[in-house]
């Protein structure tokens, strides 16, 4: 993407200011706030590893939740703050507030090769408006801005775009980190002229999440292959029953339109032919959000295109899985974004797990490029301990979309040029 990396700037005792995107989930265990998935802390370990040895005075900056602008004692970053100290085999400092001036007195303590973790940035309620004046007090910790948190890179936010711009028009240098050039060089350059058969699966709940990404993809796929819940939008355009699955009516005419689109430029776009099905009963519980939690009872393998009025479609079927397996086992580059079905209950997961495994005999046994688009996908691969076996998993969620959507990262915009 043309961006200004790490390797090419002096940082010996400067004061650099780090994006990262440290927003992992978490849990209470005996009155403590325990990490239980760290992988985004240790996707950015090289970039910090990199700045620490080239003697930079580390400031980082990361975001935990959904605060909504004011201070929220279970996310606060500070236990974080000891379990990065144990990965990098050093200190990390801490500060309770990200601007102001014991922040400032904390930035002033740190020497060459030192790290400090500032409080979470969205305590702050200038942080997601992008206000002026919080961007400026969080720039003027500054000499030096590094971006490595492309999950938040389509965010115009303070500490991702407000930071970068006004340091940029100090004269200073905005660079991207060695994660966030991995991001943009797999998910951008590396899909610009893709190795072929390039073979895309993509799955998830909705069509409208993925409208634009089934638009563009079009343009370059060899295959396309439909799971998860966007399946049934689909069938519904085809005039066939869905049951009670998880389906969006008013984008019946987008499926259509992407099917006449597959057929227009001869990219063979592959369906579900089966699928496990169950009969959704209300447990009369209500979950953390108010929302009532479905059971599911009498799961089956339905080989009908059609589901029957009762049942609700919750992942692709034997058939399915032996035919997407197959269309990627020729593939030279693969993306995935999305799961087959309802990954998190077991009994609807053996899809997701049939695709994975096929992606990765691809990647290991043929040599094939595997890039994953982030969200669940990549939840799914660390689930089965397959993270490790593809060539690139990418950080971002929402972002990841939006940049195979062809759309402008804010985030990535605003850093300097190499």
């Amino acid at each position: 993407m043309g961006k200004l990396g790490i390797g090419q700037l002096n940082l010996q005792g400067r004061r650099v200011l780090a994006r990262v995107d440290f927003n992992v989930p978490t849990a209470e265990s005996e009155g403590a706030v325990v990490i239980t998935d760290d992988t985004r802390i240790r996707a950015t370990l090289p970039t910090l590893r990199a700045l620490i040895g080239q003697g930079a005075r580390l400031i980082l900056v990361s975001h935990l939740g959904r605060p909504e602008g004011r201070p929220n004692p279970g996310m606060s970053l500070k236990p974080l703050a000891g379990h990065l100290g144990t990965l990098l085999g050093q200190p990390v400092a801490f500060s309770d507030s990200c601007v102001g001036p014991d922040a400032e007195s904390a930035v002033a303590a740190v020497k060459p090769g030192g790290v400090l973790l500032l409080e979470n940035v969205r305590f702050y309620p200038g942080e997601e408006s992008n206000e002026p004046a919080f961007a400026e007090a969080l720039a003027a910790h500054a000499d030096v801005f590094v971006n490595d948190a492309f999950g938040t890179a389509h965010r115009a936010h303070a500490s991702t775009e407000g930071v970068a711009r006004i340091l940029r028009q100090r004269g200073g240098t905005c660079a991207a980190g060695l994660l966030m050039e991995a991001e943009l060089r797999f998910l951008g350059d590396e899909l610009e002229n893709p190795a072929r058969p390039f073979v895309v699966i993509l799955g998830g709940a909705k069509v409208s999440d993925k409208i634009l990404v089934i638009d563009r993809l079009l343009e370059k796929a060899d295959t396309l292959l439909i799971g998860g819940a966007m399946t049934y939008t689909f069938r519904l355009a085809d005039g066939r029953k869905v049951g009670k699955s998880l389906v969006e009516p008013d984008k019946v005419e987008v499926a259509r339109a992407a099917l006449a689109k597959a057929r227009s430029r001869g990219v063979q776009m592959l369906l579900p032919t089966d699928n496990i099905v169950a009969t959704p009963v209300d447990t009369g519980r209500l979950n953390q959000k108010g929302k009532p939690v479905i059971g599911f009872e009498q799961v089956r393998v339905n080989d009908s295109l059609d589901i029957p009025d009762a049942e609700e479609g919750l992942d692709i079927g034997p058939k399915s899985m032996q035919a997407f397996a197959a269309a990627v086992h020729g593939a030279k580059t693969i993306l995935w974004n999305g799961p087959m079905g309802k990954f998190e209950d077991p009994r609807f997961a053996q899809g997701t797990e049939a695709v994975a495994r096929a992606v990765v005999n691809a990647t290991q046994q043929r040599g094939a490029k595997s890039l994953i688009g982030g969200g669940d996908s990549v939840k799914a691969l660390n689930q089965m301990g397959l993270a490790s076996q593809v060539t690139f998993a990418s950080t971002g969620g929402g972002a990841s979309l939006e940049f195979l959507e062809g759309r402008i990262l804010p985030g990535v915009a605003a850093l300097s040029d190499a």
